[in-house]
């Protein structure tokens, strides 16, 4: 199951499991502003990061 990181690796903003976040292979997780700011590559490991799915906050 795919972990759902609650702070931004980079500026540990607050992330909500139905919020916006960015999400390389390796699970490396940050907000959308500092993912746009890193031109969406993780600084971790080089891989993209993409649109990191939503999960509803009853499961």
């Amino acid at each position: 199951m795919l972990e759902m990181k609650e702070v931004c690796e980079k500026c540990a903003a607050v992330l909500t499991p139905d919020g916006a976040a960015a999400i390389c292979s390796f699970e490396c997780t940050f907000c959308v502003s500092c993912s746009d700011s890193m031109n969406q590559i993780c600084p971790n490991c080089a891989g993209e990061l993409l649109a990191r799915p939503r999960r509803t906050l009853g499961l």
